[in-house]
């Protein structure tokens, strides 16, 4: 997975004689979490032995964050339970962090603040920094096919295509086949030459935008290399492939919410780390003031690739009264 830090910051009418209408309530709100029942990671599925006792450990003992200056909050411990499974939709980073932080925004709607708060950003940002996050999103969605193989055996570019011309695609693609070309390869020149490359700030808003939704604007269409060529074609027919969060997202995440968000990653023996090792918490911070506790969200390592997952499951953290930060599993 790609690393980047995007950051940023973040209306009553009084008629006379008449009582004043309550507030509306904020579109983000956080009070303390009142999800389904934590799940015990003794019930998560798919978890190997050496996740599940290392979890367990941590979830015995605690997490210790130490809150900035500006936060008059003393150091605290944090249990972190399972709040169950999300729908592997393409959305679950979105819905993950919904549950997580206690957000009144639905997945979809969420996603959607989080474009508009990057688009914002990214407009805002001085050359250098915006050649930064060029270069992060081309790593992630548009990788030179000529390096990389000594890391990945199967590399992916994400396109775009544009719903209203679908028709003018699969018209070019049929010339190219009447011609006497393969349609896979047929199908590659066409969507290479007249989709949408994600490989800049404005076109990862477009493709993170995607919910695999009938309101989208655009199709994701993936096309999967190895090292000796193409190797498969995701034309997404029915529409419903959705861009899956990444770290550019959850940093937007981060700073929309003004709290750090920590993704609790596990690898499992393919990882080749030892069980005191396997968990990892990675730290996505906002620019801006915090001014709450960090949410936490959970990722499995995969088998196919150590360096990640792409499923994200929603944590709820409580306070442990009774645990000093100097005896707590974790120091964050």
């Amino acid at each position: 997975m790609g690393k980047l830090l995007c950051d940023s910051s973040s209306a009553a009418v009084a008629v006379a004689e008449a009582p004043s209408p309550a507030p509306a309530p904020p579109l983000l709100t956080w009070p303390t979490p009142d999800p389904d029942p934590p799940t015990s990671w003794t019930a998560v599925a798919a978890l190997e032995d050496q996740q599940r006792r290392r979890l367990h450990r941590i979830w015995e003992r605690g997490v210790a964050w130490k809150p900035p200056a500006t936060l008059p909050l003393p150091p605290l411990v944090f249990r972190l339970d399972h709040a169950g499974e999300v729908d592997a939709d393409g959305n679950c980073l979105f819905t993950a962090a919904r549950k997580a932080a206690s957000a009144k925004p639905d997945a979809r709607d969420l996603r959607h603040r989080i474009v508009r708060r990057f688009s914002h950003l990214y407009a805002a940002a001085q050359a250098p920094d915006r050649d930064a996050i060029d270069a992060a999103v081309r790593h992630l969605y548009a990788p030179d096919l000529k390096a990389g193989w000594g890391v990945h055996v199967v590399q992916e570019l994400k396109l775009l295509a544009p719903k209203t011309l679908r028709h003018h695609l699969d018209a070019a693609i049929n010339d190219l086949v009447d011609l006497g070309i393969q349609r896979e390869m047929a199908a590659e020149t066409i969507y290479r030459e007249r989709c949408i490359a994600v490989n800049n700030g404005d076109s990862w808003a477009k493709y993170m935008s995607v919910s695999g939704s009938a309101e989208d604007e655009h199709n994701i269409i993936t096309l999967q290399y190895t090292e000796e060529g193409l190797l498969t074609i995701d034309e997404n027919r029915d529409g419903h492939a959705a861009a899956f969060g990444d770290d550019i997202a959850i940093e937007c995440l981060a700073t929309e919410f003004k709290r750090e968000v920590y993704v609790v990653q596990a690898h499992g023996a393919d990882a080749m780390v030892d069980e005191d090792n396997c968990v990892f918490f990675l730290p996505h911070r906002p620019r801006g003031e915090i001014c709450e506790p960090p949410i936490f969200l959970f990722m499995k390592g995969t088998a196919w690739c150590g360096a990640g997952a792409d499923h994200y499951e929603p944590l709820i953290a409580t306070v442990l009264q009774n645990v000093t930060p100097d005896k707590a599993a974790v120091v964050l």
